[in-house]
């Protein structure tokens, strides 16, 4: 039997609907959930039921089994085929084992014998509810290692430039206004939108980053407000965080849409007459000048004064050099165990060289040398100068400090030093070689006959 919830016990963000064909019992469970959830709705047989389940988003359904035409269970049977997840607690007044192993497989989520006590429905609908919320967080935590960047690396470094970055974040984590988070791709935009997460009053709530830029145009307002019986990144993200990445991208409707949401704290599924109150911060970035989108009528410019009540700028990776031996330290910790391989050595001169380099792809172009450097075994010059041209060097370079004696000159060096180590690691297979160094092999090629190698 279902524990008892407490009396003062209540729900004011779960929507609920009661299917019964007998008016007392649906009357009785209507006032007895009324003034305890934030809406609730009844019907008098499957079919009414089906419709409104089309309309309307439901947390849970309180489903008689005996009803005129269609029957609770066949009614659940068809909801889990369309893939609706709302939780189900079916109540019947005739009940044998066949029954309720036939409801369990049908996907209910617990089972009431007629009569039963008040305390009985509120135990079933405070279980029922507490499904529902760890379905959702499982959903998003599921979502985040599958869409992983890197996000729980952290922000590492110890310039005055991130120093000054991590103020800013633990001073506006605090308040619950909308941030805009700008700055060049690849500079760690959706660390800092995690970190605000984590250091304010909503840490213990999903945080759900979507990237808008990535989602189709046909499918983002679905995916973000949901539709008839699936529930969106919204309801996801009840109480915690929804970062949206890249939100330039959104299409002018749905620019609205988002607007009208900011403004009014609810949102109405897509198809759907029923409106959801809404508890979720958001927090917004674009490596676009979101100004520059407004004055091109790309972007609506009262969303984006309503994105913008707190804008940080994250700082291109080229204005603090300095933090790079901490964060190829921190990758090649983090990133090792992951690989299941052995951590490599950096040497003076090699780090030295990575000083010098503009990194036009930021910490994110930092991060994946990393990688390809500890499946190759050591540091991987190569992979990086093949993206490099003479205007990547930092105009810094040229008053760069002296190199010890001995050491090489130039990252051509480098390379050259580099690729004959994995040329003789494999024993002369070009074509592991360049599998090795993360270039192709005709490239390989075109390097030894530079170096006369054959």
């Amino acid at each position: 039997m279902t524990a008892p919830a407490s009396p003062a016990e209540s729900w004011p963000n779960a929507t609920v609907l009661v299917v019964d064909d007998e008016p007392g019992m649906r009357n009785f469970l209507v006032k007895t959930l009324a003034p305890r959830a934030g809406q609730v709705m009844a019907a008098g047989s499957a079919e009414e039921a089906d419709e409104l389940l089309q309309r309307h988003r439901f947390d849970l359904v309180i489903l008689d089994i005996t009803l005129p035409g269609k029957s609770g269970i066949t009614l659940l049977q068809e909801l889990r085929a369309r893939g609706n997840p709302c939780e189900v607690v079916l109540i019947t007044a005739f009940a044998d084992l066949d029954t309720a192993i036939e409801a369990l497989r049908a996907g209910a989520g617990d089972f009431l014998l007629k009569p039963f006590r008040v305390a009985q429905v509120l135990g079933a609908v405070k279980h029922g509810l507490e499904r529902a919320g760890l379905k959702r967080e499982n959903w998003v935590l599921k979502r985040a290692l599958h869409q992983r960047t890197g996000a729980a690396d952290g922000l590492v470094g110890r310039s005055i430039v991130i120093k000054g970055l991590q103020a800013a974040l633990h001073r506006v984590a605090t308040v619950d206004s909308t941030v805009l988070l700008t700055g060049e791709s690849g500079t760690g935009k959706e660390l800092a939108a995690l970190a605000l997460h984590r250091l304010s009053p909503r840490a213990a709530a999903p945080f759900v980053p979507v990237n808008c830029a990535t989602a189709s145009p046909a499918l983002i307002e679905a995916e973000l407000f949901g539709q008839a019986g699936h529930d969106g990144l919204f309801v996801y993200a009840q109480g915690g965080t929804l970062f949206l990445d890249e939100v330039a991208e959104l299409p002018l409707p749905l620019q609205a849409s988002l607007l009208r949401v900011l403004e009014s704290r609810r949102m109405r599924p897509v198809g759907s007459e029923q409106e959801i109150a809404v508890n979720v911060r958001i927090v917004a970035a674009s490596n676009r000048v979101l100004r520059q989108e407004v004055e091109a009528g790309r972007f609506r410019a009262d969303l984006y004064y309503r994105l913008q009540v707190v804008e940080i700028t994250l700082p291109p990776l080229s204005s603090h050099k300095e933090d790079i031996p901490d964060l190829v330290a921190h990758f090649i910790d983090t990133l090792a165990p992951q690989l299941g391989v052995e951590p490599i050595e950096v040497s003076d001169n090699e780090m030295h060289y990575l000083q010098q380099y503009a990194w036009p792809g930021n910490v994110r172009e930092l991060r994946n040398l990393i990688e390809r450097s500890l499946i190759v075994g050591a540091l991987n010059v190569s992979a990086l100068y093949q993206g490099l041209s003479r205007a990547a060097l930092a105009p810094a370079a040229a008053q760069a400090a002296p190199m010890p004696l001995g050491s090489p000159t130039d990252l051509h060096t480098l390379e050259k030093r580099h690729i004959l180590a994995v040329l003789e690691q494999v024993d002369g297979d070009k074509t592991r070689a360049a599998q090795l160094l993360g270039i192709s092999r005709r490239t390989l090629e075109r390097r030894c006959a530079e170096w006369a190698l054959v």
